[in-house]
């Protein structure tokens, strides 16, 4: 087949699959706030982190610091994107929805636990254990942070399609904006180069400081 055939099928298939897309109710991903920063800042940044990433993991310390560094200037939204060949991602990712949707102030602090104690739900540690072994596992470690109040809603909130959904939205979204590795950065709505690795903090400085001349 020509590769004319093939870019117009693909093309095609694209198309479709957009006009498949629900439009959700509300903006994906995780927004985070501080003390300082009530309202939306002058610079919009969003991350498609996976849970279970290790350069998504080693991207976040420079990150945090640049957002705490420009505050109140910079707007901050995570968007979950668990990529296929993490094993376990998904679920890590429905676990943020879920302390998301129990208590928000939960979510970036369970992001950080994740990525505290993500080696032990790397493919090959995890490779003899069943599906609800892992699910078990990941929740528990949930739990002991944002308290065993939340234990039977945080489990139940696995087999609660509204989270399913969520996180299938919060893929699809990164797959309209072409994300195929993690860490992705956006800015104002624009992807910065090199997708998957981290950013230093000085690299964030030379490409905030430009953007803060005129404020």
């Amino acid at each position: 087949m020509g590769v004319v055939h093939l870019v117009f099928i693909f093309m095609l298939v694209i198309e479709i699959s957009l006009g498949q897309i629900i439009i959700p109710k509300k903006y994906d991903g995780f927004p985070l706030y501080n003390s300082k920063n009530k309202d939306e800042g002058s610079i919009m940044v969003e991350a498609f982190f996976d849970p279970l990433c290790p350069d998504s993991r080693d991207s976040w310390p420079p990150l945090k610091q640049a957002l705490q560094y420009y505050s109140p200037h910079l707007s901050f939204i995570f968007h979950p994107f668990p990529l296929p060949y993490h094993s376990n991602a998904y679920i890590a990712s429905l676990a943020l929805h879920i302390a998301n949707n129990l208590n928000s102030s939960t979510t970036f602090p369970l992001l950080e636990l994740f990525y505290k104690f993500q080696e032990k739900f790397y493919n090959d540690p995890t490779f003899n254990m069943s599906r609800a072994m892992v699910t078990d596992d990941i929740a528990n470690l949930a739990i002991s942070l944002i308290g065993k109040s939340y234990s039977q809603a945080f489990k139940a909130g696995f087999q609660d399609p509204q989270t399913n959904e969520a996180q299938k939205i919060s893929f699809k979204y990164g797959c309209s904006r072409g994300v195929a590795s993690t860490p992705t950065f956006l800015i104002n709505g624009f992807t910065l180069p090199g997708a998957g690795a981290a950013i230093p903090f000085e690299q964030w400085k030379s490409i905030i400081d430009p953007l803060l001349k005129n404020d």
